[in-house]
């Protein structure tokens, strides 16, 4: 392993060691929390422009797989962990962690105090890092840093979103007879918004029987809503992404337009804040935000607490009370995560309800929402 330095915009300095890409690299730093599926995480889009700190202290022991993607390239800037470990164990591993890294030019940082790390990101907040093989003087990189864009200035989804439209068909992954299941259709066609869509949200939704296209970050809601009235789609789903929500004005100008159409939606993450927004009620940044698996909350219909994967920076406000009804709430900080609206067919969580790696106690809002357009 080469070395490498890490420059914080909190002016923590400090030397590690790479087992990733070489270069220089800026980004924001989180933190994720989850026990397993690091090659889920690092391949979900919606880390576009960030640096994943792991709590789990070892990283790399089952290798990387062929099964595992969550988007079609890694979007994250590089990876931060305690130990790595290039001797992988999986009998489904193609590569290690550190070749899957370096195939797409991604920084892996390791032999640091990711709890430290942690514990700084939970007083302080997320801040703005630079990573670098080439540069040692923190004079050079904090130049570096202070000189390079910041996320919220940088419209990722653009990025991350596919380029042309395509039918989403597989299904959920069957680990023992190592295929997608084969999904019964019910009928119903929705078109989903990708603003950075997760592979395993997309074979939910197809596992509940709907019918998926997914259509680019660009799409024209004036066409989508000739296809709801025609009959063509029964709904919209807006997908999870990364960024800051309030860049978006173009994309909350469109879904504008579908809500006064009354096109049934279901939003998650990404789509949760776009649809908050775009009723007036404007998002803002937590702290340090919300990643990991193993998120507690509370279903406030039913009482019970679900565990759920979680990864985002920002919230929508209480005030949004005055047009929705709060159906879930975070037991960390109490923030909302889900709510529906009480004059539109329209409901939003802020988790990823899913399955792999995570829990499944939130997989029942696929199926609310098949529900919602078959209703």
């Amino acid at each position: 392993m080469q070395k490498a330095w890490l420059f914080f915009e909190n002016g923590l300095f400090l030397e590690a060691k790479s087992f990733g890409a070489s270069g220089s690299c800026v980004g924001e730093v989180v933190f994720n929390t989850a026990m397993s599926g690091y090659q889920e995480i690092i391949t979900d889009p919606s880390y576009a422009g960030q640096f994943i700190t792991f709590s789990m202290p070892e990283i790399g022991i089952v290798g990387t797989n062929d099964q595992d993607w969550e988007g079609d390239h890694i979007h994250c800037k590089g990876i931060l962990v305690r130990e790595y470990n290039e001797v992988f164990s999986n009998f489904r591993a193609k590569q290690s962690l550190s070749s899957f890294l370096k195939s797409a030019n991604i920084m892996g940082i390791c032999g640091i105090n990711t709890r430290d790390i942690i514990k700084t990101l939970r007083m302080q907040g997320a801040m703005h890092l630079v990573v670098s093989t080439e540069h040692s003087d923190p004079k050079k990189l904090k130049e570096i840093l202070q000189s390079s864009e910041r996320i919220e200035e940088i419209n990722y989804i653009q990025k991350v979103s596919a380029t042309s439209s395509y039918i989403h068909s597989s299904s959920i992954y069957d680990f023992a007879t190592f295929e997608y299941a084969k999904p019964n259709k019910n009928g119903k066609k929705i078109v989903a918004i990708d603003f950075g869509i997760k592979k395993n949200i997309l074979n939910e939704l197809s596992a509940v029987g709907l019918e998926v296209e997914v259509l680019p970050s660009n799409f024209s809601a004036d066409s989508l809503i000739e296809r709801f009235k025609c009959g063509e789609i029964s709904g919209v789903f807006l997908s999870n992404g990364p960024g800051d929500p309030m860049v978006l004005k173009k994309e909350v100008a469109e879904i504008r337009k579908l809500i006064a159409a009354k096109v049934p939606m279901f939003g998650i993450c990404l789509g949760h804040q776009l649809l908050s927004i775009a009723h007036g009620y404007e998002t803002y940044k937590l702290k340090f935000g919300h990643h990991g698996g193993n998120h507690p909350v509370k279903n406030l219909q039913t009482g019970k607490v679900e565990i759920t994967s979680q990864n985002h920076n920002y919230s929508v406000p209480d005030s949004i009370e005055q047009i929705a009804i709060v159906t879930h709430r975070n037991l960390f900080d109490g923030t909302i995560e889900g709510i529906e609206y009480k004059d539109s067919p329209i409901f939003s969580v802020q988790h990823h309800p899913e399955s792999s790696p995570g829990p499944k106690e939130a997989r029942s809002l696929f199926e609310k929402f098949a529900n919602m357009l078959r209703d």
